[in-house]
């Protein structure tokens, strides 16, 4: 039996790492096992239970590489619930250096709400990972 998790900053660095060493084995010990967790990726549908399992498993199969840097925004802990305000910047290879003068560049940040439940003895496992966009610059209309 896996090691239970200590803390929800176990899991979401678990999280992050098994993204970046491409480690289904570990990704799916983050999830808990229950068939409410959920997931939400930009421009994807909601995908709840088993079906975010998959979705880990074949994008942690394939080819890219996924290189994300967080930066913890606000973490919020209340009794066996934790959620966790983080931004998520990617380090795509490829991605070309802004030029001189240029603001920004690259790929913009996007901005995650990772939640949390502690399970008694089986310690800490995440429950839902959503990703949304960054707001548009200071001056810029909203979408219509």
């Amino acid at each position: 039996m896996p090691t239970p998790f200590h803390t929800p900053q176990e899991v979401e660095d678990a999280f992050y790492d098994a993204l970046d060493e491409r480690n289904t084995e570990l990704m799916m010990r983050v999830w808990d096992d229950t068939p409410d967790i959920a997931c939400l990726l930009p421009m994807q549908p909601m995908v709840h239970g088993g079906e975010v399992r998959n979705l880990f498993k074949a994008l942690l199969g394939g080819e890219t590489r996924i290189n994300i840097q967080v930066s913890h925004v606000h973490w919020v802990q209340i009794g066996d619930v934790a959620i966790h305000y983080v931004q998520e910047r990617a380090d795509p290879s490829g991605v070309r250096p802004p030029a001189s003068g240029e603001r920004g560049g690259g790929v913009p940040p996007l901005y995650a709400t990772n939640i949390y439940r502690r399970r008694g003895e089986a310690g800490w496992s995440m429950i839902l990972h959503q990703n949304s966009p960054p707001a548009p610059p200071a001056g810029m209309p909203p979408p219509r």
